[in-house]
C-alpha cells in the first residue's frame, strides 16, 4: 500500500498554548509509528506572540499560505486580548483563520468522561455553530468589522445572517444526526429577532425535509440554556446561529466536565483546523499544570475529518487508538489538577504515550476497547 502523508500545520499560540500543543503532537506522532502506511508531517508556523515578534502580524502571511497547502491544522489559543492596540484593532487569530479560509461549521461535542464528574449526568451531544456570520462582527463582513461608533456614547453593531450559512450548517448538522441518534435541535431567538433568526430556522427546517428520517425539534436559546441543564442527555445534535452556539457550547462543557475538556474543529469542505474550546490561560502558562484533554479530543475530531475526507481507514484507527488510550488513562486516575489528580502536563502526556506503546499493535483490536 502507497505511503499516505499528511502535512498538518502545527500553530502553538499563546500561554499554555505551546505545552498543550506539544503534548497532542507527542501523543499523535506515537500512535502513528505503530502504522506503517501513514505519516504526518508537521509543519510549525508562527502565530499569536510568535508571528508578532518575528512578522508584525499575529497571523503572518506565510503562516495563512502554508495552511493553504496544508491538509489540516492543529491551534493553540491565542492571549488577544494583550496584543499591542494596532493587533487588536484587528481579528485575532482564530477568527481571522475562520474568515480566511470560510470555517462555516464549529463543530463543539460534549460527551461525559469516565472518572470525571458531570453535573448533569450521562450526556453526549455535539453543537453544530454557524460559524463566519451573525452577530460576531469580526467575521460576517467582506471586508471591515461590521462594528461603528456614530458617536462617543452610541454604537452599532451589525449581525448578517444569510440563507446559504444557514443552508450549509443544517445540511453538516443533518449528516452527523444521520450517524448519531437521528435527532436534530434547532435553536434560535425568533420570536424576538423575527426576520434574521426566523431566515435561519426555517432554512435548517427545509433542509431537514431532506433528511426524513432525522426527527427534529426546535427551541429559544434561553429556553435551551435550561434545558441543557436540567436533560443535556436528552439531546443529540444541536444547530445553532454563531454567537449562540459559543454560548451554548461553553455552558455545555462546563456541564459534562470542564470546559478544559472540550474540544472543537473549525471546517469548510476543504480545511479544518483543531481547536479547543478554552482560552490560553496565561496565569498558568509556563507552569506544566495545563490540561491537554481539549486540545487532543479536537486533533481526534480533526483526525475523523481527516478520515472520511480521504477514505483513510488508517487514521480512523488512530483517532480511536488515541482516544482509547486518553480516556483509560484518567479512568485509572493519571490526570491534570484540575481533574482532581497530581500529574503535570508531562506526566500526564507520559501517561498516554505509555498506554499507546502497550497495545500490542493498533490492529489488534482485542487489546484496545474502541471508543464508540
Amino acid at each position: 500500500m502507497e505511503l499516505a502523508t499528511y502535512k498538518i500545520g502545527v500553530l502553538y499560540g499563546d500561554g499554555i498554548g505551546p505545552e498543550i500543543v506539544k503534548a497532542t503532537v507527542t501523543v499523535l506522532t506515537e500512535a502513528t509509528s505503530q502504522l506503517e502506511n501513514t505519516h504526518f508531517d508537521w509543519l510549525e508556523l508562527p502565530m499569536g506572540w510568535t508571528g508578532i515578534k518575528e512578522y508584525s502580524d499575529p497571523i503572518p502571511e506565510v503562516t495563512k499560505n502554508t495552511l493553504n497547502n496544508c491538509h489540516g491544522w492543529i491551534m493553540g489559543p491565542h492571549d488577544a486580548a494583550a496584543y499591542p492596540k494596532e493587533y487588536q484593532e484587528k481579528r485575532n487569530p482564530s477568527g481571522e483563520l475562520r474568515h480566511y479560509f470560510d470555517l462555516f461549521a464549529n463543530v463543539r461535542p460534549s460527551k461525559t468522561i469516565e472518572g470525571i464528574r458531570s453535573l448533569v449526568g450521562e450526556a453526549d451531544l455535539v453543537i453544530y455553530r454557524e460559524n463566519t456570520e451573525g452577530f460576531y462582527p469580526d467575521r460576517n463582513m467582506y471586508t471591515g468589522t461590521g462594528e461603528f461608533m456614530v458617536t462617543p456614547e452610541v454604537a452599532i453593531s451589525t449581525g448578517v445572517f444569510t440563507k446559504k450559512a444557514a443552508e450549509r450548517i443544517a445540511h453538516a448538522a443533518f449528516k452527523m444526526a444521520m450517524k448519531r441518534r437521528k435527532k436534530v435541535t434547532i435553536v434560535h431567538k425568533a420570536n424576538v429577532i423575527k426576520l434574521a433568526n426566523g431566515l435561519f430556522v426555517n432554512t435548517c427546517k427545509e433542509v431537514g425535509k431532506q433528511y426524513p428520517e432525522v426527527t427534529i425539534d426546535d427551541f429559544h436559546v434561553d429556553a435551551m440554556a435550561a434545558h441543557l441543564v436540567r436533560r443535556a442527555k436528552d439531546f443529540d445534535v444541536i444547530v445553532t446561529t454563531n454567537m449562540f452556539g459559543d454560548i451554548l457550547s461553553d455552558l455545555a462543557g462546563e456541564l459534562v466536565g470542564s470546559l478544559g475538556l472540550a474540544p472543537s474543529i473549525n471546517a469548510s469542505e476543504e480545511k479544518a483546523m483543531a481547536q479547543a474550546a478554552h482560552g490560553s490561560a496565561p496565569d498558568i502558562a509556563g507552569k506544566n499544570i495545563a490540561n491537554p484533554v481539549g486540545e487532543l479530543l479536537s486533533a481526534v475530531m480533526l483526525l475523523d475529518w481527516l478520515a472520511e475526507r480521504h477514505d483513510d481507514h488508517n487514521l480512523t484507527e488512530v483517532a480511536r487508538l488515541v482516544e482509547t488510550a486518553m480516556y483509560q488513562t484518567i479512568s485509572e486516575g493519571t490526570c491534570t489538577k484540575d481533574l482532581g489528580g497530581t500529574a503535570t502536563t508531562t506526566e500526564f502526556t507520559q501517561g498516554i504515550v505509555n498506554r499507546i506503546c502497550s497495545y500490542k499493535s493498533i490492529k489488534d483490536k482485542s487489546e484496545i476497547e474502541l471508543s464508540k
